[in-house]
């Protein structure tokens, strides 16, 4: 590719990133400075296959390989903009993923434990997000629902996919004043919901908007009886 070739690509590719934040995650009320600055910052081509760069910017959800999707880009800017992520909070994020989402989190956060069932998906997360000069995550292989135990309590949790029943007993590792992110139900209806922990014994939940996300692999199930 020549130099004047090179220089094309990337004014389109400049060009595309523009048009998602301008078309797609201001128009779902995504008002926040901060998070549409940070959605220009970190590219979202750097996060998927070369294969799929002209979908890099779509309103879609993409497929990342091991029957995984990396969330469209208006999902990821309500996730931010509701959380109100500072420099000191310390986060749990339930899906790598692509790593895309880890990244911005970390961008904005003190540090993040990352959870990933799937080996492949957080390797390639990891060397992702390194290559980014983002140093502040640290990597876990494991089932989240099943094989994570930890004496840790943090100021934000996000739940990057859904889940049939509310993370309840997830409020219990929020610090007072901490938020999770989570998008609860069963298809068709799923609603993505914020909770805020205001005391040693009570919460205070919102929903935000309804979406449809796929599951997270192994999220406990609703009990379903027949007659």
């Amino acid at each position: 590719m020549t130099q004047t070739q090179q220089t094309t690509k990337n004014q389109s590719i400049d060009l595309a990133r523009f048009n998602m934040i301008e078309q797609q995650i201001r128009t779902w009320e995504v008002l926040d400075p901060v998070v549409l600055d940070l959605l220009g910052e970190v590219h979202r081509e750097d996060f998927i296959d070369e294969s799929q760069l002209g979908l890099a910017f779509a309103d879609v959800e993409l497929p990342i390989g091991h029957g995984q999707t990396m969330l469209s880009p208006k999902i990821e800017g309500r996730i931010l903009q509701a959380l109100n992520i500072k420099r000191t909070d310390k986060v749990l994020l339930v899906g790598t993923g692509s790593g895309y989402l880890t990244a911005l989190i970390a961008k904005l956060a003190k540090h993040v434990d990352a959870l990933e069932i799937i080996p492949e998906l957080s390797q390639q997360a990891e060397v992702r997000i390194q290559k980014q000069n983002i140093h502040n995550v640290t990597f876990y292989v494991l089932d989240a629902f099943s094989g994570y135990t930890t004496d840790k309590t943090y100021d934000v949790i996000v739940f990057a996919g859904s889940l049939q029943l509310h993370p309840s007993a997830a409020e219990q590792m929020l610090n007072i004043g901490g938020r999770m992110f989570a998008v609860v139900g069963e298809m068709p209806i799923m609603q993505a919901t914020l909770t805020q922990r205001v005391s040693e014994g009570s919460s205070r939940k919102e929903t935000l908007f309804e979406t449809c996300l796929p599951p997270l692999v192994n999220a406990p199930q609703s009990v379903k009886f027949e007659f």
